[in-house]
C-alpha cells in the first residue's frame, strides 16, 4: 500500500473520537479503582496520577518530535501500538502494581496519539484550520460523553468488562491509523535566500506570540482541572449530591456536540484570534461568578457559561497555532500545546488544595480568574503590537 499525499479530515476526526472514547473509560475510575478496589491510599493514587501526567507530557513531546523528524505515519502507529497493548494487558493484569504501570504506559501512548491527531489536523488541506479543529474538538467531546456514560454502566458489572470494551475502541483506533492515516505529506520547499531575513523576523514574532498563548493555555487548564478535583468536594459540602456534579460533565459534552457546529458558522464573520480571546474571557468569568454560586442551579448556569467559553476558544487554539507555524513545525508546536495542557492539569489540583488549605474557595476562584486574564492580557497586548507593526510596514 503506497502512502497517500492528502490527509482526510473524516479519518482524523474518527481517530480523535475513538481515542478519547477509549481514554474516557479509564480516567474517571483511576483514583477510585486504586483506592476502593486495590486498597491503596489516596496519596499513592495521587502519585500515580502525577506520574501519568508526566508520561502524557513525555508522549506529547516525543510524538511531536518524531512527527517532524522521523516519519508521520510510523509515529502514529507507534503511539496507538503502545496505548492499545497497555489497555489489552490490563484485561489480564489489573492488580497492584501492574495497574499503575500499565496506566502510565497507556498515558505515554495517549500523549503521542493526542499530538498526532492535532498534527495530522494541521495538514488537512481541503478545509480551513479553523473548521478542521472545530470538527476534531466535536469528535473529541462525543468520545468523552460515550466513554464517561458507558463506564458508569459497565464498572458495577465488572472492571474486566471496562478494560475489554476500552480495548475494543483502541483496537478500532489502531485500524483507522494503520489503514486510513497511511499518509506522508511532502515538506514545502525552502525559503529563497532573498526572503530569509524577513521570514526569520516574522517567524520570531510568531514564536513570541505562540509562547504567550501557551502560557495562557497552562492557566486555562490549571483552572479547568479544579472542576475535576476540588469542585466535587465544594459542591457536596453544600449538600449537592455527587450524581448532580457528575451530570454536569454530561451536560458539558452535550452542549459542545450541539453548539460546536454553530461556532463553525462564525468563521466568515469573526477573526479567529478575536473569537478565541473572547471565549477565554467568558471561560475565566465563569470562575469569578462561582463566588456567588450557592445552589445546584447556580452551578448549572455557571457550567453552561464555562462551556460557551470553552466552545469558542478550545477548538480554535490548535487552529491558531497551526496558522502561526509551518508544516515543518506542526508536530513540535501541537505537541507543546498538549504538554501545556498536561502541565496545567497536573498543577491545578495541587494549587487548588494549597489555596483552600491556607485560605478559602473564594480566594481560589479570584486567583485563577486573575491568572487567566493577566496571561490573556499579555497575548492581547502583543497581538496589538504585531498589528501596529504590520500597519506601519504597509
Amino acid at each position: 500500500m503506497t502512502k497517500q499525499r492528502q490527509v482526510k479530515l473524516k479519518w482524523v476526526a474518527l481517530a480523535s473520537l475513538l481515542n478519547n472514547t477509549g481514554a474516557a473509560f479509564l480516567w474517571p475510575l483511576t483514583t477510585m479503582y486504586m483506592h476502593n478496589y486495590l486498597h491503596e491510599s489516596l496519596t499513592t493514587a495521587g502519585v500515580v496520577m502525577l506520574l501519568m501526567s508526566i508520561c502524557m507530557m513525555v508522549g506529547n513531546y516525543l510524538g511531536g518530535w518524531l512527527f517532524d523528524h522521523w516519519d508521520q505515519y510510523h509515529t502514529a502507529v507507534l503511539g496507538v501500538a503502545i496505548s492499545t497493548m497497555a489497555i489489552f494487558t490490563l484485561i489480564f493484569a489489573h492488580g497492584w502494581p501492574w495497574f499503575a504501570v500499565l496506566m502510565m504506559l497507556n498515558s505515554l501512548g495517549d500523549g503521542i496519539n493526542m499530538t498526532i491527531v492535532n498534527s495530522y489536523g494541521s495538514l488537512v488541506s481541503d478545509h480551513s484550520s479553523r473548521y478542521v479543529f472545530n470538527y476534531i474538538y466535536m469528535a473529541f467531546n462525543v468520545g468523552v460523553v460515550i466513554g464517561t456514560l458507558a463506564v458508569g454502566v459497565l464498572l458495577p458489572v465488572s472492571v474486566v468488562l471496562v478494560f475489554t470494551v476500552a480495548t475494543v475502541f483502541y483496537f478500532l483506533l489502531a485500524l483507522v491509523v494503520v489503514f486510513a492515516l497511511k499518509v506522508r505529506v511532502p515538506l514545502p520547499p525552502k525559503t529563497p535566500r532573498s526572503r530569509e531575513k524577513l521570514a526569520s523576523r516574522s517567524h520570531q514574532q510568531a514564536l513570541v506570540l505562540i509562547w504567550l498563548i501557551l502560557l495562557n493555555f497552562v492557566t486555562i487548564h490549571l483552572s479547568y482541572s479544579l472542576w475535576e478535583s476540588v469542585m466535587a468536594v465544594h459542591m457536596t459540602n453544600m449538600g449537592i449530591p455527587f450524581y448532580a456534579y457528575s451530570l454536569l460533565w454530561t451536560l458539558n459534552g452535550v452542549l459542545i456536540i450541539v453548539g460546536q457546529p454553530l461556532v463553525n458558522k462564525l468563521s466568515p464573520y469573526v477573526r479567529l484570534s478575536s473569537q478565541i480571546m473572547v471565549g477565554i474571557l467568558i471561560f475565566a468569568s465563569s470562575f469569578l461568578l462561582l463566588i456567588f454560586a450557592r445552589n445546584l442551579w447556580a452551578f448549572v448556569l455557571d457550567f453552561v457559561l464555562l462551556t460557551i467559553g470553552e466552545m469558542a476558544s478550545f477548538a480554535g487554539l490548535p487552529a491558531w497555532i497551526a496558522q502561526l507555524t509551518t508544516v515543518n513545525e506542526a508536530g513540535h508546536y501541537q505537541g507543546l500545546l498538549n504538554i501545556m495542557m498536561s502541565i496545567g492539569r497536573a498543577i491545578g489540583p495541587l494549587y487548588g488544595g494549597f489555596v483552600i488549605d491556607h485560605g478559602n474557595y473564594q480566594e481560589l476562584f479570584i486567583s485563577v480568574f486573575l491568572l487567566m486574564t493577566v496571561t490573556l492580557g499579555g497575548v492581547f497586548a502583543y497581538l496589538l503590537r504585531l498589528r501596529r507593526l504590520s500597519d506601519d510596514s504597509k
